[in-house]
């Protein structure tokens, strides 16, 4: 069992979805903010492989994802031994309790799921049939991850606004479950942590917008380090000459200097944002300084990550681990849900 599972600990449940490289953005926005969870509850962790099934056709894709995703987890700080960590499709438990609660669910919940229908007004708007390509998988996304949280017993699940409803579906669907079944077994009913706004970290791309995959503007977590200061003089600034005093906080490679750096580097982050309100310092010296402090902070967790995705790495030990560990979890609430409900399981 994991070491940080305690007498009366809450559980928080973080679902990461092998979808593409990470970068610098996951890192500050969810991969930190999650790991900081570690210190106040029973926390687990897992690789959501089948979600990624949506989108993902390709089998060497999925397994490179979803191995890059998990080296990514432990190169930032993920502790395996005081958390529970795994891949979901290592969990079979997950797609029998699947059909359960698919048997709970109305229609009519998951035709309003904010995906199914953005993926219909994005039809209508094209002229299309409203379902085309609208698979059974994304129909019945909501479902899965109500089960991914229902099974591992969650308290709390931390997700942004945007995904607030999956945690609000996953206690519809286990307030069904518990009327219909409760005197036999009930499901906890889990709760949604959302980061205050003015906490919530987000980076600027490599055009000034937001960084997102969906952008295409990403800095990718683990580049050489040639690779990585040419994209970081590729973020746009303005004009201003360099002897002006410029404004820090419009400045998008100041922006990230600020939210990336640790408390190591305060010093020069404070001594920085002087020079440039004072002016005599150029973006062009600004973003060697973000160069230097990304590489420093980036260079240890890019060594862990490259050893983490070695062939024969303990990256397959840790995640056989703790696959055993959801595993027993998950046993748990199945044994219950099914004598709950009926099934006798004689050949079990």
């Amino acid at each position: 069992m994991s070491q940080a599972v305690t007498s009366g600990a809450k559980v928080s449940l973080t679902g990461i979805k092998p979808t593409g490289e990470p970068h610098l953005g996951n890192l500050i926005g969810a991969i930190r903010p999650a790991l900081r969870l570690a210190e106040d509850y029973d926390s687990v962790y897992f690789i959501a492989d089948y979600h990624a099934l949506t989108s993902v056709r390709d089998p060497e894709e999925l397994r490179q994802y979803t191995r890059s995703v998990a080296a990514t987890w432990l190169a930032a700080g993920l502790d395996p031994k005081r958390t529970t960590f795994y891949v979901q499709s290592d969990v079979p438990e997950i797609f029998e309790l699947n059909w359960v609660l698919s048997c709970m669910t109305g229609k009519g919940l998951m035709n309003r799921a904010h995906a199914y229908k953005a993926a219909r007004d994005r039809n209508v708007e094209a002229g299309e049939d409203p379902d085309a390509g609208v698979n059974m998988g994304l129909y019945n996304y909501p479902i899965l991850m109500a089960v991914d949280i229902l099974i591992m017993e969650s308290d709390v699940v931390p997700v942004g606004r945007d995904q607030l409803q999956h945690v609000e579906y996953a206690a519809d669907i286990a307030g069904s479950f518990n009327h219909v079944y409760g005197k036999r077994y009930s499901f906890k009913i889990p709760e949604a942590i959302i980061p205050d706004d003015g906490n919530s970290q987000t980076l600027p791309g490599l055009d000034g917008r937001k960084m997102s995959k969906s952008y295409d503007n990403t800095i990718p977590l683990f580049l050489p380090e040639k690779k990585l200061l040419k994209l970081v003089r590729r973020i746009p600034t303005d004009s201003t000459p360099v002897e002006e005093p410029k404004d820090p906080n419009s400045s998008a490679p100041f922006q990230i200097l600020e939210q990336f750096a640790s408390e190591a580097h305060a010093d020069v982050v404070a001594d920085t944002r002087k020079r440039l309100e004072a002016g005599g310092m150029g973006w062009g010296e600004l973003k060697n300084v973000l160069f230097e402090v990304l590489n420093a902070e980036l260079a240890p967790l890019r060594e862990r990550y490259e050893a983490l995705m070695e062939p024969g790495s303990e990256l397959d030990t840790v995640l056989t681990e703790g696959a055993h560990q959801a595993r027993e979890r998950a046993q748990r609430v199945l044994s219950s849900v099914r004598e709950a409900i009926g099934l006798t399981g004689v050949a079990r």
